[in-house]
């Protein structure tokens, strides 16, 4: 009898885990997730939907709301931007993803987004914070000004680089950030990009999105943390539809090297099944 309602409680649990409307995917089993696709609609969400932590996923806003007010054409690599101080110091902030940037160095914004995005640089992340709003506190308040706009009902951010664990989100919020950052071909091609490099260092920066190329992925950006877990945003082309998908929460915990490597083999599964999926319906 004992082993007869085990055996249901543990049906039940994994048939709440992934609710009906759902395509069948290989869902993560913690933490949150949702995907959709261009011209066909949501493949699904799971997960409590509750606020959690998103690390430097916060950096699509970033780059979102400093595109939005300064607009990069194709070819166009934008305004020279100086190196301050403190980015220069914060290049060599402990247990912090940061890009090696000096002082009174100019970098155009095109590469200046690249090593925010591409290598994830949190001191690249709030210098065009600084740059834009005069200071990352102001520019926090229109990145959540943004986040209203877009319906992200879940969403409240505190920094511009994601270090902050206060800066909370949910997947399916996420998903329309996805969504309308995508729309920006500035932004495609930045987060398309294997790797960057600051002007003048012979250094190649790689991505930290090492699914890029695999299963049609063209982007997005991951982000890690103890308290975030491993997160990642991610844009794949299949068959000529754009797929969007959104995993938040794996191996919270734990620490973020481990937590990040979580995050991209739930998101390696998960793309190669969205990638079989829509082979198959076609």
């Amino acid at each position: 009898m004992r082993r007869t309602f085990m055996l249901v409680l543990l049906l039940v649990s994994a048939c709440s885990a992934v609710p009906s409307g759902a395509a069948a995917l290989p869902w993560p089993a913690e933490g949150q997730a949702a995907v959709e696709v261009d011209g066909l609609g949501s493949l699904g969400a799971t997960g409590d939907r509750e606020p959690v932590p998103i690390a430097s996923l916060t950096k699509v806003m970033t780059a979102y709301v400093i595109l939005r007010r300064h607009p990069l054409r194709p070819g166009d690599d934008g305004p020279p931007i100086t190196v301050d101080r403190t980015a220069a110091e914060e290049a060599y902030a402990p247990q912090e993803s940061t890009v090696p940037v000096r002082e009174g160095q100019t970098i155009r914004l095109r590469r200046l987004l690249e090593l925010m995005l591409v290598p994830s640089g949190n001191n690249a992340a709030r210098l065009l914070a600084r740059h834009d709003a005069g200071s990352e506190a102001r520019f926090v308040q229109r990145m959540n000004a943004a986040a209203r706009r877009l319906g992200m009902a879940d969403t409240t951010y505190t920094g511009a680089s994601g270090n902050e664990d206060t800066t909370v989100s949910t997947a399916t919020d996420q998903l329309k950030l996805a969504r309308a950052a995508m729309r920006d071909p500035a932004f495609r091609a930045i987060v398309a990009s294997p790797g960057t490099a600051v002007p003048g260092d012979a250094r190649t920066l790689p991505s930290t999105n090492t699914l890029l190329g695999r299963h049609g992925v063209i982007g997005v950006k991951t982000g890690s943390g103890t308290a975030a877990g491993g997160n990642l945003m991610w844009a794949s082309r299949v068959r000529g539809r754009l797929v969007l998908g959104v995993i938040l929460g794996q191996a919270a915990g734990t620490n973020p090297v481990a937590a990040k490597a979580a995050a991209l083999e739930a998101g390696s599964r998960m793309t190669a099944a969205v990638e079989q999926h829509l082979t198959r319906s076609r």
